[in-house]
């Protein structure tokens, strides 16, 4: 499935700006990204764009309350099951697969962080990471911190919903006047043979 590749592009980018977001040290390697300190900014278009560190425990956008195991065991769920739906709408039309990987990109590079990056930055368990949010976007007045994941998200349902119900690459049904179709052996008006007006 070719649009998988959509999928691990989203969890590559997404986990890279984390690391920058975070930073890194492996000595062995010479890699040394000093990162940021946890809730502090830095402004890229005044206040209405920063990048800002902050860490949740909760569900996309920065919402939700700390219920981190569930959370996290939910998000494990939720992308396997979006991967094997995926797989099973393969023969659907490009615009439905893609929006799914777009999605599953997102859901993956959460889950990365609630599962497995809470032992390696945190020192917690497994299943007890927090997500790492930096997008800071100020509009009106309501604020919203997210991240690549969350945006993919986002793009991924809204993309769903413009390509609902659509069959790229399908012709479509050939219609004759009256609105009948080809190839049923009953098109509007057609006249019947048998006495009793039956088809």
């Amino acid at each position: 499935m070719k649009v998988l590749y959509a999928t691990f592009s989203i969890i590559i980018a997404d986990q890279f700006t984390k690391l920058l977001v975070r930073g890194i040290q492996i000595p062995p390697l010479g890699i040394d990204v000093p990162g940021m300190v946890l809730y502090s900014s830095r402004e890229v278009l005044g206040h209405v764009l920063r990048i800002t560190y902050v860490k949740n425990p909760g569900t996309a956008f920065g919402i939700g309350p700390a219920f981190t195991e569930i959370f996290a065991l939910f998000s494990l769920l939720a992308s396997i099951a979006i991967f094997i739906y995926l797989y099973s709408v393969r023969g659907q039309s490009a615009g439905i697969r893609f929006s799914f990987a777009v999605i599953l990109g997102g859901a993956v590079g959460n889950m990365i962080d609630r599962v497995f990056m809470g032992p390696i930055f945190d020192g917690t368990a497994l299943f007890q990471g927090r997500v790492v949010d930096f997008i800071d976007v100020n509009l009106f007045h309501l604020p919203f911190v997210f991240n690549i994941a969350d945006a993919a998200i986002t793009i991924g349902v809204v993309l769903l919903i413009l390509f609902q119900g659509t069959r790229i690459g399908e012709p479509a049904q050939p219609e004759i006047a009256g609105g009948g179709e080809i190839g049923n052996g009953t098109e509007t008006g057609e006249a019947s043979d048998r006495p009793d007006g039956t088809a």
